[in-house]
């Protein structure tokens, strides 16, 4: 488990045991989500922890003999952690943004989290609220396209879609059974089963040109799971292209944006990618958005069609030029 995610636990862990003495080592395990072992190597790490000096009466006094955890001398510590405006703020807008999610007042308490909100607004300050009030938070679906997508998964309807697809740059028609509506990397998609490919698929809201709701019943084979959006959206395959780029420090957002198979450092903040993708001109796009702050490594075809389309871009912009 990395440092960032064991400090902030650390850092909760020493109030509860502070609000909490005598607790037992498996009952705190479990609240933590931890094994006894693990929760045994944060307790030894707590006890090497304390004020400058690092004086025996500087340091945090914790025993857990006979699996009884006692803790002294963590006052300094033993408050919750509060948020700063930033993280408030960011809280706020993503509890708003849940809160106008269409599907939530199927599977959540509404006035539950308005109470909520409400709560952290007085603990977080004038600050936090001013700032969260001015982000407005939209559903991105096309005009009509979610009530549509929202009336067919009530009424238990298939769904006829066109939809467009941009890696390939055209309009699709798609003849789908709706599952449900998900948020993932900040876009609304309706999750469904895809009969022009054989499977599940997410659809974005903002992508459906038309939506209409078909009189068939929506009826999902038994093999149609819902997709884990937890990690994103986008899932590369390993039959798909494995390409290899070289970014500038400037272009290192694409190692933290898109799956990576490979990022290897090459030094004065440059990295060296491996990706994989079904679509060439996705890739072309990718790389011209790159600009001056990466280059293709490998393959070299579609290195090749890089150059191409800069050329021809350049070659229009140059012709353009003249005729002004």
């Amino acid at each position: 488990m990395s440092s960032t995610d064991r400090l902030p636990r650390l850092l909760a862990l020493v109030p509860y045991l502070m609000s909490h003495p005598g607790a037992q080592v498996p009952e705190v395990a479990k609240v933590f989500g931890l094994t006894e072992k693990q929760l045994i190597d944060d307790l030894q790490l707590v006890w090497m922890c304390g004020l400058p000096g690092h004086t025996p009466g500087d340091l945090i006094d914790v025993s857990w003999d006979g699996g009884e955890i006692l803790i002294d001398n963590a006052d300094t510590i033993a408050r919750p952690l509060r948020l700063a405006v930033d993280e408030a703020s960011a809280l706020l807008v993503a509890l708003r943004m849940l809160l106008e999610f269409p599907q939530f007042a199927e599977v959540g308490d509404h006035d539950a989290l308005a109470r909520v909100i409400a709560k952290l607004e007085r603990a977080a300050g004038e600050g936090a609220a001013a700032v969260s009030s001015l982000v407005a938070v939209e559903m991105d679906a096309a005009p009509d396209a979610l009530a549509a997508v929202n009336e067919g998964l009530r009424a238990g309807r298939r769904l006829s879609l066109s939809y467009y697809v941009p890696g390939r740059d055209e309009v699709t028609p798609r003849e789908v059974d709706p599952m449900r509506l998900v948020v993932a990397d900040g876009r609304s998609y309706l999750e469904g089963w895809c009969y022009r490919a054989d499977a599940v698929r997410l659809f974005r809201l903002d992508r459906m040109l038309e939506v209409r709701i078909l009189p068939e019943a929506a009826d999902p084979p038994a093999e149609a799971e819902p997709l884990d959006v937890a990690r994103g959206v986008f899932r590369p395959s390993a039959t798909d292209e494995l390409v290899e780029l070289e970014v500038t420090p400037a272009g290192r957002w694409v190692a933290e944006y898109y799956p990576c198979e490979e990022v290897t450092e090459l030094g004065d903040g440059r990295l060296r990618v491996t990706l994989r993708a079904r679509d060439q001109g996705w890739l072309v796009r990718l790389a011209l958005r790159l600009g001056d702050t990466g280059r293709v490594v490998a393959p070299a075809s579609l290195a090749d069609a890089v150059k191409e389309r800069a050329c021809a871009a350049l070659a229009r912009y140059e012709n353009g030029a003249d005729v002004g």
